[in-house]
């Protein structure tokens, strides 16, 4: 239940506290007062649109906040606290701040979250309706969603499994129009693939080949510069027996191993110099053999150059076409493996086109039958639904009308078959649902949207939520102006049977009707003032006195006047008296 909003700084509300009350609460004020934005205030704490141009001139920014009472183990509890938010003494405060840049910010708990949970967490609280919810009630899309909404469980469950194949049969379907309509597209590709493939195949490249052969070639290439720097080093270091005369690197490390060698027992520092004099002669010794044996090892083949050069080319050429952005072997390597199994899914198109098809009739079938399904709770419950409306509207001063529900399917050749006719399907079934309104005897049903006037379709507004009350109910109604078009006995009607649906719920209508405000348990008026600079409006809880003289400014314009009371008092008690039966 909402206990209390305060609104700062929005539209011409300077700052205005709503202290509500379980029951029946009425808003009531003159034209321009700023009833309106009582509700905008409720909208924008549900996650509705923010709009800059709804803070307060001169103001930096307009800020709604809420006191709710929840009951403990509601699920808006548990959504609340899953966000982080934390209840106090089981109250939760919410509120919504629009900035004058057009900013919005939401906070539930004294958690900042984001708007949509604001919307969430009020679809569980508040149901709101207004003008713009009569004018949605006559879009067929809405009838046909207030209907399923009636019907709960009798149509949810058959229509959650039809969404299923619904939504399976349009990727079925997809998939296959594809296939035949790029059957051209796709042979192409395959060829293309095929090619590729045999090419890479014939090939046989390794990941990191082409490196080996550069390196390969490399050596090739400098065989005989190679070959003739070995040997040079070789004699540098081991000699040249063509030259016996000659000094080298190993004759030089043993006439200076043997100088110290010969004293090292003298000091041990020479003698660990000539340790390692000693292990530079082994080391000389193996690179020497390994220069011999490198030079002795390397052959200048042209053929084999000639063959690294031919491979590097026709790797180089599988780069270019199958490689990716590095440009590497591993990339041809990985192209083919994927091409593979891309060659496999073309190539079995045929066949994926049969079991595709196959498969669409099957869905088909099943989405027929759940069609049927859907379609016939649906029947069931429009029967109920339009008897509970029809019995709503006989206590609103309409008691010999009568609603009915029309519900039937488009033909579409194009569609399934549901019950030996083609008919169109979408996301919600095969029905188009549109509510019908026989105001008195003898009238033919008509869509409420041409068969109801103004003060009708109010009242039919009201008897549909007056039943979904009892069928779905949510913990707070807000009405705004639902009793438009309505004067007379209809508006006593309407103060009554608002007054029985407070009697679950808690209920707020802002109402220009003195008959309908009468049966409120709580009068607030919105005033508005004027200091000649700015003009600023407040709400405020009356008192009995305070409730005769409003009542009475509504009735005939004049606050004061002894006839306008007497007719206020004569409602207020005869509020009082029907709310007691």
């Amino acid at each position: 239940m909402l206990d209390e909003m305060r609104i700062r700084d929005l539209g011409v509300i300077d700052d205005a506290v709503v202290e509500l009350a379980p029951g029946f609460t009425a808003v009531t004020g003159e034209t321009g007062a700023g009833k309106t934005m009582v509700v905008t205030s409720l909208g924008l704490l549900l996650g509705g649109r923010a709009d800059p141009a709804l803070v307060r001139n001169g103001s930096e920014r307009a800020v709604v906040e809420g006191r709710l009472t929840l009951d403990p183990g509601s699920p808006v509890v548990a959504r609340a606290l899953e966000a982080g938010a934390e209840l106090d003494d089981g109250e939760l405060l919410v509120s919504r701040t629009v900035s004058a840049e057009g900013r919005s910010r939401a906070h539930v708990g004294g958690r900042s979250v984001p708007v949509g949970l604001l919307a969430e967490l009020g679809e569980d609280l508040i149901a709101v309706h207004g003008q713009t919810d009569q004018q949605r009630l006559l879009r067929p899309s809405r009838q046909r969603g207030a209907l399923d909404r009636y019907a709960g469980e009798a149509v949810a469950e058959p229509l959650a499994r039809y969404r299923e194949v619904y939504r399976e049969l349009r990727e079925v379907s997809a998939t296959l129009e594809e296939l035949t309509t790029r059957a051209r597209e796709r042979a192409q590709e395959a060829d293309l693939l095929r090619f590729g493939l045999e090419e890479v195949a014939a090939a046989e490249p390794v990941p990191g080949e082409d490196a080996e052969l550069a390196a390969e070639a490399e050596r090739l290439g400098h065989a005989d510069a190679l070959s003739s720097a070995a040997t040079l080093a070789h004699a540098a270091l081991a000699g040249d027996p063509a030259d016996p005369e000659g000094v080298d690197a190993g004759t030089l490390l043993a006439q200076a191993r043997r100088a110290v060698d010969a004293v090292r027992h003298h000091d041990e520092r020479l003698a660990a110099l000539a340790d390692r004099l000693g292990e530079c002669g082994y080391l000389l010794a193996d690179v020497a053999g390994d220069l011999a044996g490198y030079a002795d090892d390397l052959d200048a083949d042209p053929v084999r150059l000639a063959a690294v050069e031919d491979r590097r080319s026709v790797l180089a050429h599988l780069v270019r076409k199958y490689g990716g952005a590095e440009g590497t072997l591993a990339e041809v390597v990985g192209w083919a493996e994927a091409g593979s199994v891309r060659l496999l899914e073309l190539d079995g198109d045929d066949e994926r086109i049969d079991e595709l098809g196959a498969r669409e009739t099957e869905l088909r079938a099943r989405l027929a039958d759940l069609a049927a399904e859907v379609s016939r709770a649906r029947h069931a419950a429009a029967d109920k639904f339009a008897a509970a409306v029809s019995d709503e509207l006989a206590e609103l001063a309409m008691p010999h009308a009568r609603v009915t529900f029309a519900i039937g399917q488009v033909d579409d050749l194009a569609g399934i078959e549901l019950e030996g006719r083609s008919v169109a399907y979408g996301p919600h079934g095969v029905d188009e649902v549109e509510v019908l309104l026989a105001p008195h005897p003898g009238a033919q049903p008509r869509p409420i949207a041409k068969g109801a006037s103004g003060g009708e379709l109010s009242r039919v507004m009201l008897a549909v939520e007056v039943v979904f009350a009892g069928a779905d109910p949510v913990p707070t109604y807000l009405f705004d102006e639902v009793d438009a078009g309505v004067g007379g006995k209809a508006a006593v009607e309407i103060g009554r049977r608002l007054a029985k649906l407070a009697r679950s719920a808690q209920v707020v209508v802002v109402t220009h009707l003195p008959q309908v405000a009468a049966f409120a348990d709580r009068h607030l008026v919105v005033e508005k003032t004027n200091d000649g600079t700015v003009t600023r409006s407040g709400v405020k809880t009356l008192n009995d006195e305070e409730r005769v003289r409003e009542l009475s400014r509504m009735l005939a314009g004049l606050e004061d006047s002894e006839l306008g009371r007497a007719h206020a008092e004569e409602l207020l008690a005869a509020a009082r008296t029907a709310r007691a039966r």
